[in-house]
Protein backbone atom coordinates (compact mmCIF):
# COMPACT_ATOMS: atom_id res chain seq x y z
CA UNK A 1 0.00 0.00 0.00
CA UNK A 2 2.77 2.38 0.87
CA UNK A 3 4.50 1.55 -2.47
CA UNK A 4 1.33 2.32 -4.41
CA UNK A 5 0.92 5.59 -2.53
CA UNK A 6 4.44 6.58 -3.40
CA UNK A 7 3.91 5.78 -7.08
CA UNK A 8 0.77 7.91 -7.10
CA UNK A 9 2.57 10.87 -5.55
CA UNK A 10 5.51 10.48 -7.96
CA UNK A 11 3.17 10.24 -10.94
CA UNK A 12 1.16 13.26 -9.84
CA UNK A 13 4.35 15.26 -9.32
CA UNK A 14 5.61 14.25 -12.75
CA UNK A 15 2.32 15.31 -14.39
CA UNK A 16 2.40 18.64 -12.56
CA UNK A 17 6.03 19.20 -13.58
CA UNK A 18 5.37 18.36 -17.21
CA UNK A 19 2.27 20.61 -17.23
CA UNK A 20 4.28 23.47 -15.74
CA UNK A 21 7.00 22.92 -18.34
CA UNK A 22 4.46 22.94 -21.19
CA UNK A 23 2.79 26.05 -19.84
CA UNK A 24 6.15 27.77 -19.54
CA UNK A 25 7.02 26.87 -23.13
CA UNK A 26 3.67 28.12 -24.39
CA UNK A 27 4.08 31.35 -22.46
CA UNK A 28 7.55 31.92 -23.91
CA UNK A 29 6.26 31.05 -27.38
CA UNK A 30 3.35 33.46 -27.08
CA UNK A 31 5.64 36.20 -25.74
CA UNK A 32 8.13 35.63 -28.53
CA UNK A 33 5.37 35.56 -31.14
CA UNK A 34 4.02 38.87 -29.85
CA UNK A 35 7.41 40.44 -30.33
CA UNK A 36 8.02 38.83 -33.75
CA UNK A 37 4.59 39.57 -35.31
CA UNK A 38 2.37 42.67 -35.52
CA UNK A 39 -1.45 42.45 -35.76
CA UNK A 40 -3.33 44.32 -38.52
CA UNK A 41 -6.98 44.57 -39.57
CA UNK A 42 -8.40 44.52 -43.10
CA UNK A 43 -12.02 45.32 -43.97
CA UNK A 44 -13.16 43.63 -47.20
CA UNK A 45 -16.29 45.15 -48.72
CA UNK A 46 -15.83 44.83 -52.48
CA UNK A 47 -14.13 41.42 -52.57
CA UNK A 48 -15.44 38.00 -51.57
CA UNK A 49 -13.31 35.92 -49.21
CA UNK A 50 -14.39 32.52 -50.55
CA UNK A 51 -11.63 29.98 -49.89
CA UNK A 52 -9.96 32.10 -47.19
CA UNK A 53 -9.25 30.16 -43.98
CA UNK A 54 -7.61 30.76 -40.63
CA UNK A 55 -3.84 30.40 -41.01
CA UNK A 56 -4.17 31.18 -44.72
CA UNK A 57 -1.04 32.74 -46.08
CA UNK A 58 -0.45 36.48 -46.34
CA UNK A 59 2.20 37.36 -48.90
CA UNK A 60 3.92 40.41 -50.32
CA UNK A 61 5.32 40.11 -53.85
CA UNK A 62 5.05 36.30 -53.56
CA UNK A 63 6.92 36.08 -50.24
CA UNK A 64 5.03 34.84 -47.19
CA UNK A 65 5.01 37.54 -44.53
CA UNK A 66 2.19 36.47 -42.19
CA UNK A 67 -0.99 34.49 -41.48
CA UNK A 68 -4.72 35.04 -41.18
CA UNK A 69 -5.72 35.05 -37.51
CA UNK A 70 -9.49 35.43 -37.72
CA UNK A 71 -12.32 36.82 -39.84
CA UNK A 72 -15.96 37.72 -39.20
CA UNK A 73 -18.69 40.09 -40.30
CA UNK A 74 -18.16 43.65 -39.15
CA UNK A 75 -19.75 44.71 -35.86
CA UNK A 76 -22.46 47.28 -35.36
CA UNK A 77 -21.41 50.83 -36.23
CA UNK A 78 -23.65 53.81 -35.50
CA UNK A 79 -26.65 51.45 -35.04
CA UNK A 80 -26.30 49.80 -38.48
CA UNK A 81 -24.76 46.42 -39.06
CA UNK A 82 -22.40 46.55 -41.99
CA UNK A 83 -23.18 43.09 -43.30
CA UNK A 84 -21.33 43.81 -46.53
CA UNK A 85 -18.04 44.25 -44.71
CA UNK A 86 -15.87 41.42 -43.46
CA UNK A 87 -13.26 42.13 -40.81
CA UNK A 88 -10.12 40.02 -41.23
CA UNK A 89 -7.35 40.10 -38.66
CA UNK A 90 -3.89 39.18 -39.87
CA UNK A 91 -0.51 38.88 -38.19
CA UNK A 92 2.53 40.08 -40.11
CA UNK A 93 6.24 39.79 -39.55
CA UNK A 94 7.30 42.85 -37.54
CA UNK A 95 10.32 43.36 -39.80
CA UNK A 96 8.03 43.90 -42.83
CA UNK A 97 7.15 47.61 -43.28
CA UNK A 98 3.52 48.38 -44.08
CA UNK A 99 2.87 51.84 -45.57
CA UNK A 100 -0.20 54.06 -45.60
CA UNK A 101 -0.73 53.36 -49.31
CA UNK A 102 -0.42 49.57 -48.92
CA UNK A 103 -3.62 47.72 -49.95
CA UNK A 104 -4.82 44.15 -49.41
CA UNK A 105 -6.39 42.03 -52.16
CA UNK A 106 -7.76 38.47 -52.28
CA UNK A 107 -6.00 36.08 -54.66
CA UNK A 108 -7.16 32.53 -55.40
CA UNK A 109 -5.70 29.40 -56.89
CA UNK A 110 -7.85 28.76 -59.94
CA UNK A 111 -7.45 24.98 -59.56
CA UNK A 112 -7.98 24.45 -55.81
CA UNK A 113 -9.94 27.64 -55.07
CA UNK A 114 -7.84 28.28 -51.94
CA UNK A 115 -7.59 32.00 -51.24
CA UNK A 116 -4.90 34.08 -49.64
CA UNK A 117 -4.25 37.75 -48.98
CA UNK A 118 -1.67 39.68 -50.97
CA UNK A 119 -0.32 43.05 -49.86
CA UNK A 120 0.53 45.54 -52.62
CA UNK A 121 2.40 48.81 -52.17
CA UNK A 122 2.26 50.85 -55.42
CA UNK A 123 5.00 53.31 -54.50
CA UNK A 124 6.92 53.88 -51.29
CA UNK A 125 8.17 57.34 -52.26
CA UNK A 126 6.61 59.90 -49.94
CA UNK A 127 4.53 57.25 -48.12
CA UNK A 128 4.64 56.86 -44.33
CA UNK A 129 4.78 53.67 -42.32
CA UNK A 130 1.37 52.58 -41.04
CA UNK A 131 1.52 52.52 -37.25
CA UNK A 132 -2.03 53.01 -36.01
CA UNK A 133 -5.58 53.91 -37.06
CA UNK A 134 -7.79 56.21 -34.96
CA UNK A 135 -10.70 54.31 -33.35
CA UNK A 136 -9.27 50.86 -34.17
CA UNK A 137 -7.35 48.52 -31.89
CA UNK A 138 -5.01 47.55 -34.71
CA UNK A 139 -3.68 49.45 -37.71
CA UNK A 140 -6.11 49.09 -40.63
CA UNK A 141 -4.81 48.17 -44.09
CA UNK A 142 -7.03 49.54 -46.89
CA UNK A 143 -8.81 47.20 -49.27
CA UNK A 144 -7.53 47.08 -52.82
CA UNK A 145 -8.96 45.76 -56.07
CA UNK A 146 -7.68 42.51 -57.52
CA UNK A 147 -6.90 41.95 -61.17
CA UNK A 148 -9.55 39.21 -61.36
CA UNK A 149 -12.19 41.60 -60.05
CA UNK A 150 -11.16 44.19 -62.63
CA UNK A 151 -11.29 41.58 -65.38
CA UNK A 152 -14.67 40.37 -64.13
CA UNK A 153 -15.95 43.94 -64.06
CA UNK A 154 -14.70 44.54 -67.60
CA UNK A 155 -16.26 41.26 -68.77
CA UNK A 156 -19.52 42.23 -67.10
CA UNK A 157 -19.47 45.65 -68.77
CA UNK A 158 -18.59 43.98 -72.07
CA UNK A 159 -21.56 41.63 -71.63
CA UNK A 160 -23.85 44.59 -70.97
CA UNK A 161 -22.53 46.32 -74.09
CA UNK A 162 -23.01 43.13 -76.12
CA UNK A 163 -26.60 42.82 -74.85
CA UNK A 164 -27.27 46.43 -75.77
CA UNK A 165 -25.73 45.92 -79.21
CA UNK A 166 -27.85 42.80 -79.80
CA UNK A 167 -30.98 44.73 -78.74
CA UNK A 168 -30.11 47.55 -81.13
CA UNK A 169 -29.41 45.02 -83.89
CA UNK A 170 -32.76 43.32 -83.24
CA UNK A 171 -34.56 46.65 -83.49
CA UNK A 172 -32.58 47.45 -86.63
CA UNK A 173 -33.66 44.23 -88.30
CA UNK A 174 -37.38 44.73 -87.66
CA UNK A 175 -39.89 44.26 -90.52
CA UNK A 176 -40.14 47.97 -91.31
CA UNK A 177 -36.39 48.41 -91.21
CA UNK A 178 -35.83 45.34 -93.39
CA UNK A 179 -38.22 46.73 -96.01
CA UNK A 180 -36.50 50.10 -95.86
CA UNK A 181 -33.12 48.37 -96.09
CA UNK A 182 -34.30 46.38 -99.15
CA UNK A 183 -35.47 49.60 -100.80
CA UNK A 184 -32.16 51.24 -99.96
CA UNK A 185 -30.22 48.36 -101.52
CA UNK A 186 -32.39 48.55 -104.66
CA UNK A 187 -31.82 52.28 -104.90
CA UNK A 188 -28.10 51.73 -104.41
CA UNK A 189 -28.14 49.28 -107.32
CA UNK A 190 -29.83 51.82 -109.57
CA UNK A 191 -27.48 54.49 -108.39
CA UNK A 192 -24.51 52.23 -109.19
CA UNK A 193 -25.82 51.71 -112.73
CA UNK A 194 -26.26 55.41 -113.27
CA UNK A 195 -22.81 56.01 -111.86
CA UNK A 196 -21.34 53.52 -114.35
CA UNK A 197 -22.93 55.42 -117.23
CA UNK A 198 -21.74 58.71 -115.85
CA UNK A 199 -18.26 57.29 -115.35
CA UNK A 200 -18.11 56.58 -119.11
CA UNK A 201 -19.03 60.17 -119.81
CA UNK A 202 -16.56 61.29 -117.19
CA UNK A 203 -13.82 59.30 -118.93
CA UNK A 204 -14.59 61.12 -122.17
CA UNK A 205 -14.55 64.44 -120.37
CA UNK A 206 -11.21 63.55 -118.80
CA UNK A 207 -9.80 62.73 -122.25
CA UNK A 208 -10.99 66.11 -123.50
CA UNK A 209 -9.52 67.80 -120.45
CA UNK A 210 -6.22 66.03 -121.04
CA UNK A 211 -6.14 67.24 -124.65
CA UNK A 212 -7.02 70.76 -123.54
CA UNK A 213 -4.28 70.54 -120.92
CA UNK A 214 -1.77 69.65 -123.63
CA UNK A 215 -2.91 72.65 -125.67
CA UNK A 216 -2.64 74.86 -122.63
CA UNK A 217 0.88 73.55 -121.96
CA UNK A 218 1.91 74.34 -125.51
CA UNK A 219 0.31 77.75 -125.27
CA UNK A 220 2.13 78.26 -122.02
CA UNK A 221 5.41 77.42 -123.71
CA UNK A 222 4.67 79.94 -126.46
CA UNK A 223 3.70 82.56 -123.91
CA UNK A 224 6.91 81.85 -122.01
CA UNK A 225 8.96 82.34 -125.18
CA UNK A 226 7.07 85.55 -125.98
CA UNK A 227 7.59 86.75 -122.45
CA UNK A 228 11.32 86.16 -122.78
CA UNK A 229 11.40 88.17 -126.05
CA UNK A 230 9.31 90.95 -124.52
CA UNK A 231 11.57 90.86 -121.49
CA UNK A 232 14.64 91.37 -123.69
CA UNK A 233 12.99 94.27 -125.51
CA UNK A 234 11.84 95.78 -122.26
CA UNK A 235 15.36 95.55 -120.88
CA UNK A 236 16.66 97.29 -124.04
CA UNK A 237 14.01 100.02 -123.72
CA UNK A 238 14.79 100.38 -120.05
CA UNK A 239 18.45 100.90 -120.95
CA UNK A 240 17.49 103.58 -123.50
CA UNK A 241 15.19 105.25 -121.03
CA UNK A 242 17.95 105.26 -118.46
CA UNK A 243 20.35 106.89 -120.95
CA UNK A 244 17.70 109.47 -121.93
CA UNK A 245 17.02 110.25 -118.27
CA UNK A 246 20.76 110.65 -117.66
CA UNK A 247 21.05 113.07 -120.61
CA UNK A 248 17.96 114.94 -119.42
CA UNK A 249 19.49 115.26 -115.97
CA UNK A 250 22.69 116.67 -117.49
CA UNK A 251 20.63 119.10 -119.62
CA UNK A 252 18.65 120.17 -116.56
CA UNK A 253 21.89 120.78 -114.69
CA UNK A 254 23.17 122.88 -117.63
CA UNK A 255 19.91 124.83 -117.82
CA UNK A 256 20.03 125.40 -114.07
CA UNK A 257 23.60 126.70 -114.35
CA UNK A 258 22.61 128.98 -117.26
CA UNK A 259 19.57 130.25 -115.34
CA UNK A 260 21.78 131.07 -112.37
CA UNK A 261 24.19 132.93 -114.70
CA UNK A 262 21.32 134.85 -116.37
CA UNK A 263 19.91 135.73 -112.97
CA UNK A 264 23.31 137.08 -111.90
CA UNK A 265 23.72 139.02 -115.13
CA UNK A 266 20.13 140.35 -114.87
CA UNK A 267 20.80 141.56 -111.35
CA UNK A 268 24.02 143.26 -112.55
CA UNK A 269 22.18 144.82 -115.54
CA UNK A 270 19.37 146.03 -113.31
CA UNK A 271 21.92 147.72 -111.04
CA UNK A 272 23.60 149.39 -113.99
CA UNK A 273 20.23 150.48 -115.45
CA UNK A 274 19.28 151.97 -112.12
CA UNK A 275 22.52 153.92 -112.02
CA UNK A 276 22.20 155.03 -115.70
CA UNK A 277 18.57 156.10 -115.12
CA UNK A 278 19.61 158.26 -112.23
CA UNK A 279 22.33 159.95 -114.32
CA UNK A 280 19.99 160.40 -117.27
CA UNK A 281 17.35 161.85 -114.98
CA UNK A 282 19.80 164.44 -113.69
CA UNK A 283 21.01 165.26 -117.21
CA UNK A 284 17.44 165.50 -118.51
CA UNK A 285 16.52 167.87 -115.70
CA UNK A 286 19.49 170.12 -116.57
CA UNK A 287 18.68 169.92 -120.28
CA UNK A 288 15.04 170.79 -119.63
CA UNK A 289 16.16 173.80 -117.55
CA UNK A 290 18.49 174.97 -120.31
CA UNK A 291 15.82 174.33 -122.91
CA UNK A 292 13.32 176.30 -120.87
CA UNK A 293 15.83 179.22 -120.67
CA UNK A 294 16.53 178.96 -124.39
CA UNK A 295 12.80 179.03 -125.15
CA UNK A 296 12.33 182.08 -122.98
CA UNK A 297 15.24 183.80 -124.75
CA UNK A 298 13.88 182.79 -128.14
CA UNK A 299 10.38 184.01 -127.19
CA UNK A 300 11.89 187.29 -126.09
CA UNK A 301 13.92 187.56 -129.28
CA UNK A 302 10.82 186.73 -131.33
CA UNK A 303 8.88 189.46 -129.63
CA UNK A 304 11.65 191.87 -130.40
CA UNK A 305 11.75 190.81 -134.02
CA UNK A 306 8.01 191.44 -134.27
CA UNK A 307 8.69 195.08 -133.26
CA UNK A 308 11.76 196.14 -135.29
CA UNK A 309 11.54 199.65 -134.05
CA UNK A 310 11.88 198.55 -130.54
CA UNK A 311 14.71 196.24 -131.52
CA UNK A 312 16.60 199.18 -133.18
CA UNK A 313 15.57 202.15 -131.10
CA UNK A 314 14.63 200.43 -127.95
CA UNK A 315 11.32 200.19 -126.14
CA UNK A 316 9.16 203.29 -126.20
CA UNK A 317 8.82 205.06 -122.92
CA UNK A 318 5.05 204.40 -122.92
CA UNK A 319 5.63 200.60 -122.85
CA UNK A 320 8.13 200.71 -120.04
CA UNK A 321 7.02 199.51 -116.80
CA UNK A 322 7.48 201.12 -113.46
CA UNK A 323 11.18 201.25 -112.61
CA UNK A 324 12.29 200.23 -116.19
CA UNK A 325 14.69 202.39 -118.20
CA UNK A 326 15.09 202.58 -122.01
Amino acid sequence: MEAEARYTIVGAGAVILVSALVATLLWFNNFASRDAFTPYTVYFENQRIDGLQIDSEVDMRGVSVGRVVSFALADYQAGNMLINRVMVEISLDSSIPVFTNTVAIITRNLVTGIAQISLVTPNTEGAQVLTSTPGEPNPVIAEGRSDLDEIAGKVERLGDMAGEIMGNLSRLLSADNREALTTLIRNLGELTGNLNQRMTRLDNVLVSIEAATGSINRAGTDVSTLAEDVGGQVEFLVGDVRDTISEAEQAMRSISTAMLSLQTQGETLTTQLDRTGAVLSDQMAAAVTELRRSLESAELTLQRLQDPRSAVLGVSPARLGPGENQ
